[in-house]
């Protein structure tokens, strides 16, 4: 089991707030991590894999203009596809993941590019992503290298962002946060 996955239930659970996930390119693995975690029922609301391009914007409001000019693979999208899975399934935090896991270049973006974000309720209000959190990953290795990485990236700027958010709304720089994972 992944100890990051078991830090961000109990980190959720002693907060009393719930996770809503929405995965391009991992495919339900961010999902499945969370939940092979005990208790994660009291914290996970749910999930939607929305693979295809067209279902990001209907299912969790991606906006397809964006979609339609950038395609799935932009940090924008992974911002909306946070906040979007968290209105959905009507989540305290929302996090998401998009890329390219390969073989193949998507979109002219090499494998391995990909973008993981997270929203949560430092945002409320805001109904945007303003406030949330965007991280351009390049990553090496082969597909499921690449997915497994992309889950271990999305959970661990979760759980950044829930010990910062818990130690009294003092976030530092993304440099610094992300520095040491």
């Amino acid at each position: 089991m992944n100890s990051t996955a078991a830090d961000v239930v109990r980190l959720l659970t002693v907060r009393g707030e719930t996770l809503a996930v929405a995965e391009s390119l991992t495919g339900g693995l961010v999902a499945a991590e969370v939940t092979a975690v005990p208790g994660a029922s009291k914290v996970f609301r749910g999930s939607v894999t929305a693979y295809a391009t067209e279902l990001k914007h209907r299912l969790i409001g991606v906006d397809a203009t964006l979609l339609e000019q950038h395609g799935p693979v932009n940090p924008q999208v992974a911002a909306e596809m946070a906040v979007g899975v968290r209105k959905a399934l009507g989540s305290d935090w929302g996090i998401a993941t998009t890329g390219v896991a390969g073989p193949e270049r998507q979109d002219g973006h090499p494998v391995g590019t990909v973008f993981v974000a997270v929203n949560g309720p430092f945002d409320q209000g805001s109904g945007s992503a303003g406030g949330g959190k965007v991280e351009a990953l390049r990553l090496n290795g082969d597909r499921a290298e690449i997915r497994m990485e992309s889950v271990r990236s999305v959970l661990a700027l979760l759980l950044t962002e829930l010990a910062s958010e818990h130690s009294g709304n003092e976030r530092t720089q993304d440099t610094e946060q992300n520095g040491g994972f």
